[in-house]
């Protein structure tokens, strides 16, 4: 899993409350499991005119000139600003699979659903929660500021707006390691690597039996 450590990103705002993993990554595409290739159908029915297909050659297909993922300022956005439950809906993996294939690296909401929250997490893609009133007015400078960036440090658990100005945001202590380090459940695990190989060792001791 890749690190994240800081990131200086374009934003791009979504400006949809209630955003549930089918909006963004829609039943269609679930068939494949290999956590990659998700980017280019990530909130398919609202970025192109007709329905997506799996395995489908997007290159070609129709942009729908009203979402706001299309416009050419938000090209290359690594950071999304989002609204409230950002995340509901089903608890399919692949809603956090295709944010990341696309290349974002980190959402800005009010809220999240409690299990995209975690499987977010678990793929390294950081969820930052700031309250609605301090969201509403990134989502104005987003808008007012062609190139709006931000600059984020998870360590300092900061947030540096283009005029210089910080926000500071919380992350629960496991979350951010998890996050620093690039671990995902089986690199925690083996952090134990050695523990686990003496247990191994004493119970196989205990009872050979077991092992023969």
């Amino acid at each position: 899993m890749k690190k994240f450590t800081t990131e200086d990103g374009l934003v791009m705002p979504l400006d949809r409350a209630n955003v549930d993993t089918d909006y963004i990554i829609p039943k269609q595409f679930l068939k494949s499991i290999k956590r990659t290739g998700f980017g280019k159908n990530l909130f398919d029915e609202a970025r192109y005119l007709d329905k997506g297909l799996p395995d489908q050659d997007c290159s070609g297909r129709p942009l729908n000139p009203d979402f706001v993922g299309n416009q050419p300022r938000y090209r290359g956005a690594s950071i999304l600003l989002a609204r409230e439950n950002f995340g509901c809906g089903s608890s399919r993996e692949h809603a956090p699979w295709a944010l990341d294939d696309y290349g974002f690296r980190c959402v800005i909401a009010p809220s999240f659903a409690d299990i995209f929250f975690n499987n977010c997490v678990k793929n390294g893609i950081l969820l930052i929660v700031l309250d609605e009133k301090t969201v509403d007015s990134l989502f104005r400078e987003v808008s007012a500021l062609p190139g709006y960036r931000l600059q984020i440090d998870l360590a300092a658990q900061t947030l540096v707006k283009p005029d210089g100005s910080v926000l500071r945001f919380d992350v629960e202590a496991s979350r951010k390691h998890i996050l620093l380090n690039g671990l995902d459940d089986i690199g925690l695990t083996l952090q134990h690597a050695e523990a686990i190989r003496d247990f191994e060792r004493a119970h196989q001791s205990r009872a050979p039996w077991l092992f023969a």
